[in-house]
Protein backbone atom coordinates (compact mmCIF):
# COMPACT_ATOMS: atom_id res chain seq x y z
CA UNK A 1 0.00 0.00 0.00
CA UNK A 2 1.22 3.66 -0.81
CA UNK A 3 1.27 6.60 1.34
CA UNK A 4 -2.07 7.87 2.06
CA UNK A 5 -2.84 11.28 1.16
CA UNK A 6 -5.45 13.58 4.00
CA UNK A 7 -7.51 15.93 2.84
CA UNK A 8 -8.38 18.45 5.65
CA UNK A 9 -11.47 20.67 5.41
CA UNK A 10 -10.98 23.98 6.30
CA UNK A 11 -14.12 26.07 8.71
CA UNK A 12 -14.53 29.58 8.02
CA UNK A 13 -13.95 31.96 11.27
CA UNK A 14 -16.89 34.02 10.49
CA UNK A 15 -19.64 31.46 10.20
CA UNK A 16 -20.97 28.83 12.03
CA UNK A 17 -19.54 26.06 10.48
CA UNK A 18 -18.55 22.74 11.56
CA UNK A 19 -16.08 19.69 10.29
CA UNK A 20 -17.10 16.44 10.76
CA UNK A 21 -14.59 13.64 10.83
CA UNK A 22 -14.30 9.75 11.30
CA UNK A 23 -15.39 8.98 14.94
CA UNK A 24 -12.22 6.23 15.33
CA UNK A 25 -9.30 8.15 13.98
CA UNK A 26 -10.65 12.14 13.30
CA UNK A 27 -10.20 11.84 9.74
CA UNK A 28 -12.16 14.81 7.92
CA UNK A 29 -15.18 13.55 5.69
CA UNK A 30 -17.21 16.37 4.93
CA UNK A 31 -18.79 19.95 6.59
CA UNK A 32 -21.97 21.41 8.02
CA UNK A 33 -22.62 23.24 4.54
CA UNK A 34 -23.31 20.37 2.86
CA UNK A 35 -25.77 18.51 4.92
CA UNK A 36 -29.19 18.25 2.71
CA UNK A 37 -30.47 16.63 4.97
CA UNK A 38 -30.66 15.37 8.97
CA UNK A 39 -33.76 13.21 8.87
CA UNK A 40 -32.09 10.17 7.63
CA UNK A 41 -32.29 6.89 9.86
CA UNK A 42 -28.93 4.33 9.00
CA UNK A 43 -28.15 0.46 10.81
CA UNK A 44 -26.84 2.71 13.84
CA UNK A 45 -29.51 5.32 14.30
CA UNK A 46 -29.40 9.12 12.72
CA UNK A 47 -27.79 9.41 9.46
CA UNK A 48 -26.93 12.89 7.33
CA UNK A 49 -27.15 13.31 3.45
CA UNK A 50 -24.17 14.82 2.33
CA UNK A 51 -24.02 16.74 -0.92
CA UNK A 52 -19.84 16.13 -1.03
CA UNK A 53 -17.39 14.24 1.58
CA UNK A 54 -13.85 13.91 1.37
CA UNK A 55 -11.20 11.00 2.64
CA UNK A 56 -13.53 7.59 1.69
CA UNK A 57 -13.04 4.89 0.04
CA UNK A 58 -15.84 3.18 -1.85
CA UNK A 59 -17.09 -0.21 -1.86
CA UNK A 60 -18.79 -2.92 -3.88
CA UNK A 61 -22.32 -2.24 -5.56
CA UNK A 62 -24.73 -4.14 -3.87
CA UNK A 63 -28.88 -3.67 -4.15
CA UNK A 64 -30.38 -3.14 -0.58
CA UNK A 65 -34.31 -2.85 0.77
CA UNK A 66 -34.37 0.57 2.86
CA UNK A 67 -37.49 1.94 4.57
CA UNK A 68 -37.82 4.22 1.17
CA UNK A 69 -37.81 1.47 -1.11
CA UNK A 70 -34.74 -0.57 -3.35
CA UNK A 71 -31.65 1.24 -3.78
CA UNK A 72 -27.94 0.72 -5.26
CA UNK A 73 -25.56 1.56 -2.50
CA UNK A 74 -21.81 1.16 -2.03
CA UNK A 75 -20.78 1.27 1.65
CA UNK A 76 -17.88 4.09 2.37
CA UNK A 77 -15.32 3.59 4.24
CA UNK A 78 -12.54 6.43 6.02
CA UNK A 79 -9.57 6.07 3.95
CA UNK A 80 -7.01 6.30 7.24
CA UNK A 81 -8.46 3.81 9.16
CA UNK A 82 -10.99 1.76 6.82
CA UNK A 83 -14.05 2.07 9.02
CA UNK A 84 -16.95 2.18 7.64
CA UNK A 85 -18.57 5.39 7.90
CA UNK A 86 -21.79 5.41 5.62
CA UNK A 87 -22.72 4.71 2.01
CA UNK A 88 -22.64 6.20 -1.28
CA UNK A 89 -26.15 6.12 -3.16
CA UNK A 90 -25.64 4.66 -6.85
CA UNK A 91 -29.41 4.35 -7.89
CA UNK A 92 -32.54 4.90 -6.56
CA UNK A 93 -35.52 2.60 -8.26
CA UNK A 94 -38.55 4.80 -7.09
CA UNK A 95 -38.71 7.88 -8.92
CA UNK A 96 -39.42 9.89 -5.91
CA UNK A 97 -35.73 9.24 -4.38
CA UNK A 98 -33.89 9.88 -7.41
CA UNK A 99 -32.38 12.91 -5.73
CA UNK A 100 -30.53 11.10 -3.49
CA UNK A 101 -28.05 9.51 -6.56
CA UNK A 102 -24.58 10.40 -6.09
CA UNK A 103 -25.20 11.57 -2.64
CA UNK A 104 -23.71 10.46 0.69
CA UNK A 105 -25.20 9.13 3.72
CA UNK A 106 -22.75 9.58 7.07
CA UNK A 107 -24.01 8.05 9.97
CA UNK A 108 -24.39 10.05 13.41
CA UNK A 109 -22.44 7.41 15.51
CA UNK A 110 -19.74 6.91 12.95
CA UNK A 111 -18.71 10.66 12.63
CA UNK A 112 -17.18 13.16 15.49
CA UNK A 113 -17.50 16.76 15.47
CA UNK A 114 -14.11 18.01 14.52
CA UNK A 115 -14.40 21.52 15.18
Amino acid sequence: MGLIFKRYLEAPTHCNTRIFGCSECKTHLSTSEDILSKAFQGQHGKAYLFNHVVNVLEGQPEDRNMTTGLHTVKDIYCTYCQTVVGWVLEKAYEDSQKYKEGKYILERQLMCEVL
